[in-house]
């Protein structure tokens, strides 16, 4: 049998050039296509979340953090928090503070759950409405009595009882570092109508009604 001249598998390798330039160009369009979809989805779910925290009432509505530092991880994509090199969706705002300082109930509720076997650590979650407050990584733990859960932290004089109701601005817990963290903040998660909503927009329409000011002002609000 005769071998193939180099003259002859020439067109065989352009024509496997061409192909594969037309798959990267397909995949690269896909790409592009699906980037923009994300992008205009993304765009629609922060509109809808900005309206929903503008459409609230807040005037009764507490700061959820005592020796407020700085806002150390906003809501949405990070790098992994805990050294990674993946990505992951952060579904809260994180408040830095020193540890031990008291975390204040940021909406009237009740609440319904009390936790500290997750990566949220010690924490609780209130129901106000249609609204759903978490405070994850509190010092503390989690006790049952009689069938009955609660939540305990005794050098903080804290004990918050599953089902207990709860105003606005009452101490219910302190700053720690229990779960999954790298360093003292409150994890603070919000949702509505059991949709995750970023705690930035919720803070923003809270103190432009209150007070006037601003995210940025707001460790100044008591």
């Amino acid at each position: 049998m005769k071998q193939a001249s180099a003259s002859s598998r020439q067109p065989l390798k352009i024509r496997a050039r061409v192909k594969k330039s037309l798959l990267l160009a397909v995949l690269g369009i896909l790409s592009a296509s699906s980037l923009i979809l994300q992008q205009h989805m993304t765009q629609a779910v922060a509109a809808e979340q900005n309206q929903v925290a503008t459409s609230s009432t807040w005037q009764n509505a507490s700061f959820p953090v005592e020796n407020f530092q700085a806002y150390s991880s906003p809501f949405g994509y990070r790098r992994s928090a805990t050294g990674g090199s993946g990505w992951e969706f952060h579904r809260g705002l994180d408040f830095a503070a020193p540890q031990g300082s008291y975390i204040r109930n940021w909406w009237s509720g009740k609440v319904i759950k009390v936790s500290d076997r997750t990566a949220c650590g010690t924490h609780i979650v209130v129901q106000s409405g249609d609204w759903e407050h978490t405070y994850c990584h509190m010092k503390g733990h989690v006790e049952a009595q009689g069938g009955n859960r609660y939540f305990i932290d005794r050098e903080g004089g804290i004990q918050i009882w599953e089902g207990q109701y709860i105003d606005s601005g009452v101490r219910i817990g302190r700053i720690g570092m229990t779960g999954r963290t790298t360093g003292p903040h409150l994890h603070w998660g919000l949702k509505y109508a059991n949709n995750y909503v970023d705690p930035a927009l919720v803070l923003r329409a809270m103190y432009a009604q209150q007070s006037g000011r601003s995210l940025q002002s707001s460790a100044k609000i008591q």
